[in-house]
């Protein structure tokens, strides 16, 4: 079965997507995915072979850039009007609460953390100082700042 030209695709399944997508992220932004679909769809379409389930294919498309756009979006700073004032606690000698956390780790998850997210060491650094992998340095380093999350959420 060959490929009809791409504007009769975009011409026959164009009001499909838009409804599918406007669905999926809002009509905020469908405008945005749906361009994004047909040109991956047009970057993609010289090298499709099979022709009779084009609704479904290009369907598929807008699903992953609407995923796509999720992804994102979760990522992406929101901006606010004023940032909260929110002071660390305090010990009762006046040191930071956190540093007990952080004292509490054991004591690769410890190394790791500090090494990462104070002295912003590489973790094949890290793996070097403490006589690991690059793949432990990482480990301890997620493994401790999930500690140091539980702690802090209490």
């Amino acid at each position: 079965m060959s490929l009809p030209p791409f504007q009769a695709l975009l011409d026959a399944h164009r009001v499909d997507v838009y409804r599918f997508l406007v669905a999926l992220v809002g009509s905020e932004d469908a405008e945005d995915c749906f361009q994004e679909t047909f040109l991956a769809a047009l970057r993609a379409y010289p090298k499709l072979r099979d022709a009779s389930n084009l609704r479904g294919w290009i369907l598929t498309i807008a699903h992953r850039k609407a995923m796509d756009h999720h992804r994102a979006r979760v990522r992406r700073a929101e901006p606010v009007a004023a940032l909260p004032e929110r002071l660390a606690p305090e010990r009762s000698d006046g040191e930071p609460a956190l540093w007990n956390a952080v004292r509490a780790l054991p004591p690769k998850q410890r190394a790791a953390v500090v090494a990462r997210y104070v002295n912003d060491l590489a973790y094949r650094d890290i793996a070097r100082m403490t006589g690991g992998t690059e793949e432990a340095a990482r480990r301890n380093a997620a493994d401790g700042i999930a500690k140091l999350r539980e702690v802090w959420a209490r």
